[in-house]
């Protein structure tokens, strides 16, 4: 079956760096689309980085740009995002997301929270 599984949340102070990671198996990674979404309390989901199935492109919020990198390594089946100078509004439940034009699948989340 198909799962994405996110990990390497957690809590960093301001400035700091975390590395996530989505482990994608069932399904033909390298065909999809990858994206990190994000959540906060009482906000809604919103989309913070994407990169394409051969990494040819990549797309950030303008929130993230020049702090946050999108990668994949195909033959793991694996997206990245590295965060650095993290900042408290940073603070949300991070979420792998696989798109292609027929099908969207969603790992389970990752809380990763800024705070001193």
């Amino acid at each position: 079956q198909v799962q994405l599984v996110d990990s390497g949340g957690g809590l960093v102070q301001p400035g700091g760096s975390l590395r996530l990671s989505c482990a994608a198996s069932g399904f033909t990674f390298s065909t999809y689309a990858m994206r990190w979404y994000r959540q906060a309390p009482g906000k809604e989901r919103e989309l913070v980085a994407a990169i394409s199935p051969t990494s040819r492109s990549t797309n950030y919020a303008d929130s993230v740009k020049g702090r946050f990198t999108i990668s994949r390594d195909n033959a793991k089946n694996a997206v990245y995002l590295q965060m650095n100078s993290l900042k408290s509004e940073d603070t949300a439940v991070y979420y792998c997301n696989a798109w292609s034009v027929s099908r969207n699948y969603w790992g389970q989340g990752t809380q990763v929270t800024v705070s001193s």
